[in-house]
C-alpha cells in the first residue's frame, strides 16, 4: 500500500494539481470540472447536480462491489488527477481507506453528511453505508455532492443549486411511487431475503423485514450454520420469494433455495436487485431513479407471485 500511496502523490504532481488543498473555495479552472465518483450511484447525482459543467468518472461499475474493490494502477492515476473525489464513507469503500485519505480535502464522504441519528447502526462501533436505499436520505447526499461541487467551483453556485433542486424533486416523485408500490404487498409478505444485509434502509424506510445471509459487508462468506438457520425460517414463516443481487454471486441463494426445498417448502426466486452497483450505462436501471423503480418492481412481482421462480 505504501507503493500505491506513493503512486498517488506522483500521479498527482504529474497531473498538475500541486499541493492538495482544501476543497473549499479551491480554484480548479474553466468546466468541465473533473470528479471521480466512487459508485454509479454517486456518480448519477453528480451528473444530475452538476449537468454539463461536470465531467463524471465512476471507478466502479456495473456488477462490481465496492466492499471487495481495491484500486489498480489506473485508478490511483485518474484519483490523484481529479479536481473531486466523491465517496460513500461509511466503511463501503474499506479496501480504498488508505487511498482516499491521502487525498486530504479533494475527497468528500458524502454519505457521512447524513446525521447519525438517522444512520443504522452495524454490528461493532460501524454504521451500514447502504443509505441509498431510502429514497429521502439519498436527498441529503445530493445537497452534500452539490455543496462538495460549490466548494471546488464556486463561479458554479447556481448551476450546482438548480441542478440539486431539480434532481431533489425527482427524488420526492420516487420515493411516492415506491411507497405507492409496497402498499401492494400485503403485510405479512413484507420480508425480503438477499445475499447480504445491503437493504436494511430500505426496511426501515418502506415497512420490510430484512433478512440478508451475510452481514452489510460481502467479505465474509456466508456459512453452513447462516443458511441452515435462515432455511428453517422460511420454511416456517412460508416466506415466497427470495431475491439474488447483481453485484454477488448468486451461489449462496441457490444453497438457500435448495436448503429450504429439502425441509419441504418451495421458495421462489423473486427476480435479480441492484444493492451496491447499478446497471449498465445507457439502460434505465444505469440511473439511480431507474434503479430504484426496477428494484421495487422487481420486489412487488417476487413477492406477490408475479416475478421470476
Amino acid at each position: 500500500m505504501r507503493a500505491l500511496a506513493a503512486s498517488l502523490v506522483a500521479a498527482a504532481a504529474f497531473a498538475g494539481c500541486g499541493p492538495v488543498q482544501q476543497a473549499t473555495g479551491r480554484h480548479v479552472g474553466a468546466p468541465p470540472i473533473e470528479v471521480v465518483a466512487t459508485t454509479g450511484m454517486i456518480a448519477d447525482a453528480v451528473e444530475n447536480v452538476g449537468g454539463d459543467r461536470v465531467e463524471v468518472t465512476a471507478l466502479m461499475g456495473p456488477g462490481i462491489d465496492p466492499h471487495l474493490y481495491r484500486a489498480s494502477e489506473g485508478d490511483v492515476q485518474l484519483l490523484g488527477g481529479a479536481d473531486l473525489v466523491v465517496f460513500n464513507g461509511l466503511h463501503l469503500e474499506a479496501k480504498l481507506g488508505e487511498v482516499l485519505a491521502r487525498l486530504e480535502g479533494r475527497a468528500v464522504a458524502v454519505g457521512e453528511r447524513i446525521p447519525a441519528a438517522r444512520r443504522i447502526r452495524a454490528p461493532g462501533a460501524t454504521y451500514d453505508p447502504h443509505v441509498w436505499f431510502d429514497v429521502q436520505l439519498w436527498g441529503v447526499v445530493v445537497e452534500a455532492v452539490r455543496d462538495a461541487l460549490v466548494g471546488v467551483d464556486p463561479a458554479g453556485r447556481d448551476v450546482y443549486e438548480r441542478g440539486a433542486e431539480r434532481h431533489l424533486a425527482e427524488l420526492r416523485e420516487l420515493h411516492r411511487y415506491v411507497r405507492a408500490q409496497v402498499a401492494r404487498v400485503p403485510a405479512e409478505r413484507r420480508v425480503l431475503v438477499t445475499a447480504h444485509d445491503a437493504f436494511g434502509y430500505f426496511g426501515r424506510a418502506y415497512g420490510f423485514e430484512v433478512l440478508g445471509l451475510q452481514g452489510i459487508s460481502t467479505v465474509s462468506e456466508a456459512g453452513t450454520a447462516d443458511i441452515r438457520e435462515l432455511a428453517d425460517t422460511i420454511a416456517e414463516r412460508r416466506i415466497p420469494a427470495l431475491f439474488v443481487e447483481t453485484s454477488v454471486s448468486p451461489r449462496a441463494i441457490e444453497a438457500l433455495r435448495a436448503a429450504v426445498r429439502s425441509r419441504g417448502f418451495e421458495v421462489a426466486i423473486g427476480g435479480a436487485l441492484f444493492s451496491d452497483a447499478m446497471g449498465d450505462d445507457g439502460t434505465r436501471q444505469g440511473t439511480y431513479v431507474g434503479m430504484v423503480r426496477h428494484n421495487v418492481d422487481t420486489l412487488v412481482a417476487g413477492l406477490r407471485g408475479e416475478g421470476e421462480q
